[in-house]
């Protein structure tokens, strides 16, 4: 019954959030806040599906922008969890499919975030350019999730280069945000479903080499993130899947080698 309770409340929240985004977002065109506003609003959920959400900012971010986050992608509970992470002047990159969803696509697009056609990999080079300009121009920061997909309890998937690749042409740094496991952590019907921890890392600068290898940089960066979504999976009091688990030690090792 409590979750059928959650569930309606939600969405409810969710369409009204959404119309009320489209609203103050028309009434301020391409205000770069408009994002980071709307997200806020959604994050503020998190307590509805029973989740105490803990960000972690240990340095000011405004004096790196603009940057390229890269977040990882967990499941739909993203929506009201990590929201709440969303730094000022920052817009994000979706699939262009995003927007036929009632109220919530429309949002999604009225805000000012970036819709790509994945399925066209010329527009999604053309937009990447397009991403990258904007950061210039506008200062605008850039969210992306690497994986390009939830990972749904399949542990932090390999990265596409699409992020670093924008961050690259925008002459931006990479700023991983890591987020606690959730997967399997929330029951509806508990009314308490524990702690979630989002935590910005270093701001990570490309080198000669990184500008030469990209991958190795995406790859790096991975590695880098995936022991600290264990570190903070194991303090909030969540497990990681065994494969991240698996490589996570080999991570340890490595570096320690």
């Amino acid at each position: 019954m409590l979750a059928v309770i959650r569930i309606f409340i939600l969405t409810i929240a969710l369409v009204v959030i959404s119309i009320y985004a489209c609203v103050f977002s028309l009434l301020r065109p391409f205000h770069r806040n408009n994002v980071c506003h709307a997200a806020h609003l959604l994050g503020k959920l998190s307590k509805v599906i029973g989740l105490d959400v803990e960000v972690r900012l240990p340095y000011q971010v405004s004096e790196h922008e603009p940057v390229v986050y890269v977040c990882n992608h967990q499941n739909s509970y993203d929506l009201f969890t990590v929201a709440a992470s969303v730094q000022p002047h920052t817009v994000s990159i979706g699939k262009k499919s995003l927007k036929w969803i009632p109220f919530f696509g429309q949002m999604y697009w009225l805000t000012g975030n970036i819709l790509i056609d994945r399925k066209n990999t010329n527009k999604a080079m053309g937009t990447i350019s397009s991403a990258a300009d904007k950061m210039k121009e506008k200062g605008l920061s850039v969210w992306l999730f690497p994986e390009g997909t939830r990972s749904y309890g399949r542990g932090l998937l390999p990265f596409k280069t699409g992020a670093f690749r924008t961050a690259l042409q925008a002459n931006a740094p990479i700023v991983p945000v890591c987020a606690s496991n959730t997967h399997g952590v929330v029951n509806l019907n508990r009314w308490n479903n524990g702690k979630m921890i989002i935590e910005y890392l270093p701001p990570v600068y490309f080198t000669d080499e990184d500008k030469k290898n990209v991958r190795a940089m995406a790859d790096r960066v991975r590695a880098s993130m995936l022991e600290k979504i264990q570190a903070l999976s194991l303090e909030a009091g969540t497990t990681l899947p065994t494969s991240d688990v698996s490589a996570a030690r080999k991570s340890v090792n490595s570096s320690k080698g």
